[in-house]
């Protein structure tokens, strides 16, 4: 399905659930049930969260939680956005992994076709451990919408 296709798909499913077609809004997206959220190491706000466990619920998709960074442990937020996801019985699964954050999300939506869209907090970190400057020209390669959230203030 073209980007264009996925996009279209993805609205009128979104739409469905905020009016309650929960059942609609699934059938929508014929099966296709995955979300990247995509977050470097401390750099999870709470109103990021919130938007990827409501979309998650709205469209009955799992969380795929892309994770950047030189460490090798999760951080606090990442553990509670988990506890979270556990308590409202929503699917998902942690991908570890380091340097660009904006490379790893094209090579893991590249890899993973059932991924609806991707959700990011700041734009700011997208760049951060990228060698190449053109990055903007990377955003070509997506194969799915991607959602930033505003973090701006406390959630």
């Amino acid at each position: 399905m073209s980007f264009n296709g996925k996009l279209e798909d993805l609205m009128s499913a979104i739409t469905f659930a905020e009016v309650g077609e929960f059942e609609t809004a699934k059938e929508t997206l014929k099966g296709e049930k995955r979300v990247l959220l995509a977050v470097r190491e401390n750099n999870l706000g709470d109103k990021t969260s919130r938007y990827a466990v409501n979309t998650c619920k709205r469209i009955g998709a799992e969380l795929d939680i892309l994770y950047v960074s030189s460490e090798g442990t999760v951080s606090a937020a990442i553990e509670r956005l988990t506890e979270e996801l556990e308590k409202e019985a929503i699917g998902f699964r942690i991908v570890k992994k380091t340097g660009c954050l904006k490379q790893r999300i094209i090579d893991y939506t590249g890899e993973k076709s059932d991924i609806q869209f991707v959700i990011t907090e700041s734009s700011d970190s997208l760049d951060v451990d990228c060698k190449t400057k053109k990055q903007s020209d990377a955003w070509k390669n997506l194969r799915c919408p991607l959602v930033v959230v505003a973090n701006a203030g406390p959630a």
